[in-house]
């Protein structure tokens, strides 16, 4: 998946849930390279908010989108990453 790829699948899901897609473009260029460079390095598209520790249990919470994004939007107006926001 590309940048362009991966910012239309999360513009999608972001509406699917009924929030965006932050409007900074300078943080959400740089949430997606770090999503791909994860992918990359890690072969999933962990956070890069998150510190990926190994444990693939521990892990996977950590995948785009997080365990913990719908709480933190409802929480802080935004993901910790800031990629979605309400």
């Amino acid at each position: 998946m590309n940048k362009h790829q991966l910012l239309k699948w999360a513009e999608k899901y972001a509406e699917s849930q009924g929030f965006n897609v932050n409007e900074d473009k300078r943080r959400v260029n740089m949430v997606l390279n770090g999503l791909l460079a994860n992918e990359k390095k890690y072969g999933f598209r962990y956070c890069p908010c998150r510190i990926v520790t190994g444990n693939k249990e521990e892990d996977k919470l950590k995948i785009c989108p997080c365990y913990w994004h719908k709480d933190e939007i409802k929480k802080d107006s935004k993901c910790k990453c800031g990629l979605f926001t309400r």
